[in-house]
């Protein structure tokens, strides 16, 4: 099990996050516990014990479909609203993000860098005030621009994009900036996963 998350310490693990950022801020979405356990990074065995815990506490509801088991948000509870909100300004950067990107013409990579991929990654401290984003790639400026203000809107904190090519990325170099993103946790986007 992932350890207990720098980003909400009132979880109990940083998969549980990952979970109902996932779900939640999808709630007209279906997840199979396949696709939860792919896009959390964990076994199915460990996906079905947060859905289990969470569709027994109310915040989640199933479905069977055959040998399947779908899994979505249970929005017709007090606490969706308010929980919703939580986990998007703690968890929500990477599935809102990687939705976001997953679509737009000429990304090749994107990673979260800076205070919130610190905590995403464990590292101790208060909670971050912006998501930085590293964009690979040669996408739109004005698009990229655009998407950066409706995923802010729906985290409610600022996103900053940084865009560089693919082969400033892969190069080395002693750029300041780079050095520094590179000296500190990255938070992968994986843009090949459908959300």
């Amino acid at each position: 099990m992932k350890p207990s998350p720098s980003l909400l310490p009132l979880l109990r693990s940083r998969t549980q996050g990952e979970l109902l950022a996932l779900v939640l801020l999808h709630p007209d979405r279906e997840y199979s516990i396949t696709e939860l356990a792919e896009a959390c990074g964990v076994t199915s065995t460990a996906a079905l014990r947060e859905v289990e815990r969470l569709t027994e506490g109310g915040i989640l509801e199933d479905r069977r479909v055959g040998r399947s088991r779908l899994v979505k948000a249970r929005t017709d509870t007090p606490l969706y609203r308010p929980l919703s909100d939580l986990i998007a300004v703690t968890f929500g950067p990477m599935p809102l993000l990687t939705e976001a990107l997953s679509g737009l013409a000429g990304v090749s990579e994107a990673y979260i860098y800076g205070s919130w991929a610190a905590r995403y990654s464990g590292e101790p401290g208060p909670p971050p005030g912006d998501v930085d984003v590293l964009v690979v790639g040669s996408p739109d400026p004005d698009e990229l621009f655009d998407l950066a203000e409706r995923v802010s809107r729906r985290l409610s904190r600022e996103v900053n994009v940084h865009r560089i090519s693919s082969e400033s990325w892969a190069s080395s170099t002693t750029d300041p900036f780079l050095v520094s993103v590179r000296e500190r946790p990255l938070a992968q986007l994986n843009l090949d996963l459908e959300t």
